[in-house]
This record gives structure tokens, sequence and C-alpha cells, in this order.
């Protein structure tokens, strides 16, 4: 098995700031998502992403986000599996310093 490509949350946000148009998913649960996401993601929590398959494409790279990394390192596996091209941030939102939006 291939092994996950992983994004920093501090290459994450240098990207962002230069304008890169990134596809971002959180996949954390709704409270933790009340917290605070980070511009930009896509909210789908790590249990539907396999009913939400149609949502990506397979010519794009995706970026998932969690709390800590674990969660989106195991969507990133699955993803993988299924031939989708993914990257993990490391640390998750817990190192995550940039600035985030409130729904």
């Amino acid at each position: 098995m291939e092994e996950i490509k992983t994004i920093t949350p501090e290459e994450l946000e240098k990207k962002l700031e230069a304008g890169e148009k990134l596809e971002l998913v959180d996949v954390r649960e709704d409270d933790e998502v009340r917290h605070g996401m980070i511009e930009g993601a896509k909210h789908i929590r790590m249990s539907e992403i396999p009913a939400n398959l149609d949502y990506f494409d397979k010519d794009k790279e995706y970026i998932f986000v969690c709390r800590s990394s674990g969660r989106s390192h195991n969507v990133c596996h699955y993803m993988q599996e299924q031939g989708y091209k993914v990257r993990n941030m490391v640390g998750g939102m817990l190192n995550w310093t940039g600035e985030v939006i409130v729904k």
C-alpha cells in the first residue's frame, strides 16, 4: 500500500495565504466543527465519506483534516484505496494556528 502523503498546518496555511485553490475536507463531528473550521473547507463527517464519494473527483487532490489527524489519516487510507489523490494534515486542528471560521 502506498504511503499517505501529508501536509503540515504551516505548509497548508502558506498555500492558502498564497491564494492556492485547495480541496479541503473536514471530517470532524458537528460539535467539533462548531468551534471553527479552516475557511473553504467542506464538512463531511468521517462516517459519511463512503456515502458521499460522488462529491469527489479523482483528478483532484484532497486534503483531509480532523482534530488530531487520526481520523483524517484513516479517511485518507480509505480514499486512496478507492483511487483518489489524498493528503493528511498532520496534527489536525489541534496544531492549526491560522484563522478559523465559525458556522
